[in-house]
Order: C-alpha cells, then structure tokens, then sequence
C-alpha cells in the first residue's frame, strides 16, 4: 500500500505523522524571521506587528557610543620606570613609550608589550673545552645581561629568542678565549683575562646579531682539569705555589739586604757630610786666628815672635816625660817631686844621674832652652809676656 494512500488509521505520512499533529520546524520561517528583526534593528520596518522588534533609534546610537568609550577606555596603559612600551598596529612595530601614562588603539588593532630593560637576568654555562697547548679544561662561568635602554625594539623582533641566543654566543666566545690561551693560563693567573676577553667577544656577537642585550658581568665560577687528572694537577699546583713561596721569601730577604745597607751608606754618608764640615769649620777658625796673630805680628813683630815661640814650647814640653835642670846654679843633693811634676801619672820617672863636683868637666851637653840676654830665666819671661798677653 502506497503511502499517501487512504487507510482506515486516516493518513499518515512516512514518518507515522497525521496531517492535524504538527510536524518539524520550517528553516525558511525562522531565516525570515530574523531577517526581520535585524531590518527593524538597523532602521527598516519590520513585516511583523509585535513591540520587541520596534528598537529606538536613539537607544541604539547611545548604547553604540558607550560600547565605543568602553572599547577605548582598554587603551589606557601605564609605563613603570624601568620599563618601556613597544606598541604595535596589527602586529607591525609603530612606536616606543617611556614610562607614564598612554594611549593605543584597543585590542584588535593595536597592541602594547612592556619590557623591563633594567632588570638583571643571568645565565649559566658549564662546558669542558680544549686549549691551545691541547688539553682539556672544565670551565663553569656565569653571564649577567639586560636589555639596552634603545634595545627594546631589537629584543622583540630582530632575533626570535634573544635569550636563548646569548646562551649560545657565551658558548662560542668562550671557546675562542679558552682555545686561544693555555691551561695553566686559565686555571692560575688569567683568569681576570679570561672573563673579559669573553665579555668583550659576546658583546660584539649581541651587537652584531641586534638582539638588543648589553653583558653587564662575566663571572668564572670555577676552572679546573677533568676529574680523571685532578690528582696530578692538583700536585703540580701545589709545587708551584711553593715555588711562589720561596721567591717570596728570597724577596723579602733581598729586601732587608738590601734595605739594610742603604741605612748603612746613608749613615756613612751623613758621618761624611758632618767631618767635612767639621774640618771646614777648623779650617775656617785657624783661618782666622792667623789672620788675627798676622796683624798682632805686624803691631809688635818681636814680641808676638816671643810670644808665639813661648806657647809653642808649652805646647810640646807639656806632652813629654823629660826634666831639664839647671847644674851650675843647683845643688849636689836634689829633690825633685816627680809626681807632681809628671801630674800623678803612670809613667816611669827618668832615671837622673848625680852631679859630679865642679872640677870636673861637664856632662855631655843636654837640649837647654835658650836664656834671655838679660839673665832672667825662662819662666820668669814665660810670666811676664803671660801678664802683658
């Protein structure tokens, strides 16, 4: 029985429906129904009766602007003082704010991305690299970076991953540094060279890539030999730290030497400089006293002859042992005090022989001073010219 044929059920259509039940929802009906209520939002006149599809048009222009001033009100940013604002238009570069308020167009169509460019960042790197003279060091060093005060702009968009890229760069200007030194270099006393050779090789590899960083530090952490020969470096370290010892002692003993004997001459110097002037200055003194004794000569030539011959057979008779007498005027027996004549001293009294009588011829003849032709004795003249002096 064909489908649409009558039964004694009434009809039914394929789906077991009768004509009076209400079949599936018509799809043109329901497109035209909102066709109508867009017409009658934007303006147009509905097809239809009903109050929700009337809309005011002052209604719908103010709810517009306050979504406009809400949508806008999203492109207020603030800039903090170490950071900058790199602002974008559909993904495109537009400008660089400085720190403060601003103002972009609001997402879609415009972006801001705040990048800190005062903030210290660090990256570790820990490596095992060949020297020059072919042996093998375990280098460990840490790098602090940050991005440069006009390198925002090339942090973002000139390399893809800035970072990622430092990290490789220390590895390739370590490597140059540390091939191009040797190992006792590097584990000793160059290592201050090490770190800023490598600074100055990654600084020139970030300029040269524009990733917009700036090295601020290079630090090694650690410098050794792999652990397979630690041992027998470990030993030649400790004899050559006693080698710096012992020319550090010889050092300073050369220095006590050598200190020592520069006090020494500068004290023979000064003793030196002090008997030169020394003997300047007696020099200078007899200088004068003669010049003083020359104009006496010339006011009384023979009595400063006199004088003069006097004081110096006082000077010369004062410092000998022997006595001198007088055997025509003195007596047989004799006594002299030699004693006091020879001032209490230790030397041994001459030995003086007795006179003989005066028939008999005279002793040898012994050193006499000279007589004045007077007849007065020398001490009585010796007296006189002392109280005229």
């Amino acid at each position: 029985m064909a489908w649409n044929e009558p039964s004694g059920n009434g009809n039914k259509d394929p789906w077991g429906h009768r004509k009076n039940e209400q079949g599936p929802p018509d799809l043109d009906e329901i497109f035209k129904k909102w066709q109508e209520k867009l017409k009658g939002l934007f303006g147009g006149k509905p097809s239809g009766n009903g109050s929700d599809d009337n809309v005011s048009m002052g209604v719908i222009g103010a709810l517009l602007v306050v979504l406009l001033l809400v949508w806008g009100s999203f492109g207020f940013y603030t800039i903090q003082p170490a950071e900058q604002g790199i602002e974008t238009y559909f993904g495109s570069y537009t400008r660089t704010t400085q720190q403060g308020l601003n103002w972009h167009i609001p997402y879609p169509i415009e972006a801001v991305q705040k990048i800190n460019v005062e903030q210290m960042r660090a990256v570790t790197h820990k490596a095992l690299m060949l020297t020059q003279d072919e042996n093998m060091v375990e280098i460990e060093l840490v790098v602090q970076y940050n991005i440069k005060s006009d390198g925002a702009k090339d942090y973002l968009f000139k390399v893809r991953d800035p970072d990622s890229t430092l990290h490789q760069a220390t590895e390739s200007a370590l490597r140059e540094v540390i091939g191009n030194g040797k190992m006792d270099e590097v584990l000793t006393g160059q290592r201050d060279r090490v770190a800023s050779d490598t600074k100055k090789s990654l600084q020139n590899i970030l300029d040269r890539y524009e990733t917009g960083l700036q090295v601020a530090s290079v630090n090694m952490q650690n410098a050794q030999p792999p652990e397979a020969v630690q041992d027998a470096f470990a030993d030649v370290i400790k004899a050559r730290e006693d080698e710096e010892r012992i020319k550090n002692k010889a050092q300073a003993y050369a220095n006590e030497i050598r200190q020592r004997a520069g006090g020494y001459a500068e004290k023979l110097r000064q003793e030196a400089q002090g008997y030169k002037a020394q003997v300047i200055a007696r020099a200078e003194g007899e200088t004068q006293r003669f010049i003083s004794i020359l104009n006496e000569y010339n006011k009384a030539p023979e009595i400063t002859r006199k004088r003069i011959y006097l004081e110096s057979m006082e000077t010369v008779m004062s410092s000998t042992s022997k006595v001198l007498m007088d055997t025509k005027h003195g007596n047989n027996i004799m006594y002299l005090p030699l004693d006091r004549l020879m001032g209490n001293s230790n030397i041994n009294a001459p030995q003086v022989s007795q006179p003989v009588a005066n028939n008999n011829p005279p002793p040898p003849a012994a050193p006499t001073e000279e007589r004045p032709r007077d007849g007065r004795s020398r001490d009585q003249d010796d007296s006189r010219s002392r109280g005229t002096r």
